[in-house]
Formats: C-alpha cells, sequence, structure tokens
C-alpha cells in the first residue's frame, strides 16, 4: 500500500498516457514499487497501436504501479480503455495467496483518520513508521477480474485500507470504462463513512508475485474529471 504514496510534486489534472513508444509515460507519472522491493518489478512501457498509444502492463511474478499524484482533486468521473491478452492463471482476491490482478486502476482518497477504525489506524501508523512514508487512508482499486460478477467489492486481503471493486470481459477484448468515484467510494468505504474524501493520486499497476503468475495487458485514453468541490 505504501508504494502508492511516493513523495511528489502534485499536479491538477491526470496527464495521458502518452510519449515516446519503448518508453515510460513522462512525469508526472512516476513507477513505485515497494519499499526494499527484491521481486521482480512489472513492466509499462508506451506503445502505438492502430488505435493510438496505449500503455503496455507486464507482470511476470512482479509488483510494481505507476502513480500520479493529484493536488488534493474533489472525486469526479474516471475513464479508460483496457484488454487483457494473458490472464493470470489462479488469482482469488479472497486470500492473500491469491491476492494478484491482471490489471488495476486505483484512486487513492484522503480520508481523515478519525474516520479509519481503531485498530486500523494503529496498523497503518505501525506501517508508516516502517516504511518512513506517508500512506493514504483509503484507496480504491478497480481490478480486471471476470471471475467475480461485474461490481463486486472485495477488501484486500492484506489491508482493508484497501478495496477492490471488479470488472472485466474476455480476455483479448477492449473494455471501456467510465466510474464515478464519489458513488463507488460510498459503495466500497461506506461501512466507515458515506463523507466522499479529496482525491491525492491515480495509480496504475499489476502484480503476480502471490500466484507467482504471468499477465499481459493494457490500458488506455485514461481520464479524469474532477466533480464539483464539496
Amino acid at each position: 500500500m505504501g508504494a502508492l504514496a511516493p513523495c511528489l510534486a502534485a499536479g491538477p489534472i491526470v496527464a495521458p498516457l502518452a510519449g515516446s513508444p519503448g518508453s515510460l509515460p513522462p512525469a508526472p507519472w512516476v513507477f513505485a514499487g515497494l519499499p526494499g522491493q527484491t521481486l521482480p518489478l512489472t513492466r509499462f512501457v508506451l506503445e502505438q497501436h492502430d488505435t493510438g498509444t496505449v500503455l503496455r502492463v507486464q507482470a511476470a511474478a512482479s509488483y510494481g504501479n505507476l502513480v500520479h499524484v493529484l493536488k488534493d482533486a474533489p472525486a469526479g468521473w474516471l475513464s479508460w480503455r483496457w484488454r487483457v491478452d494473458q490472464a493470470l492463471a489462479a488469482p482469488d482476491l479472497r486470500s492473500r495467496e491469491g491476492d494478484d490482478v491482471a490489471l488495476k486502476v486505483c484512486a487513492l482518497f484522503d480520508m481523515p483518520r478519525s474516520a479509519v477504525p481503531f485498530v486500523e489506524r494503529q496498523l497503518l501508523r505501525l506501517a508508516e513508521s516502517r516504511t518512513g512514508r506517508s500512506l493514504p487512508t483509503a484507496t480504491l482499486c478497480y481490478v480486471w477480474d471476470p471471475s467475480w460478477p461485474e461490481g463486486t467489492v472485495v477488501p484486500n486481503a492484506y489491508s482493508r485500507r484497501v478495496r477492490y471493486i471488479t470488472l472485466g470481459m474476455k480476455v483479448g477484448a477492449w473494455q471501456a470504462v467510465q466510474r464515478d468515484l464519489a458513488a463507488d467510494f460510498v459503495r466500497a468505504f461506506g461501512d466507515e463513512t458515506t463523507s466522499v474524501p479529496r482525491l491525492v493520486a491515480i495509480a496504475l499497476g499489476a502484480d503476480a508475485d502471490n500466484t507467482r503468475g504471468e499477465s499481459l495487458g493494457f490500458i488506455a485514453d485514461l481520464k479524469f474529471t474532477p466533480g464539483p468541490s464539496r
């Protein structure tokens, strides 16, 4: 979870996934791994397809995210297209051993710590003391996992500070997604608060470190439209 919160200058909008083919998207996008990570790194690279520039995301027993910090943005609409060409063989979001995803698009929120349950607050402080990083209090991840009914909310097996919403179609098919971040936040974290906090970052990723599997996917046309100030 701490890997989603690097110390960076914040930007007011989400920069497009654009740049030179064969490279990472330029700043303010930045790669973020786990503190002291020894696992292989998930690979991100821009490619030119017939529909335009896309981000290739390839995991092989690996972990990693691309993160774009925002400047205290009100939750609004997030849209993108994605496609998975190679799915993970045996993911299971209910267990730590299966907690891997072929693609994810995450929104990081600055939920007041007073709204975080007491035990969770203590675990958060402990994680921050170990990593030396300030960690997001609430992360909502849309994950490509068609084994679940679309729109299922699943708490992360390691930390309830992360909640998943499952999406996905068949392998090899582009899917256009548009999500209301405020409504989805309340769905996922409504057991703790119904107030929608400010958005502090967007993160993209894939991981296969628990299942030791491999996946290949693509993300394109990522756009964020801030909502009204609350």
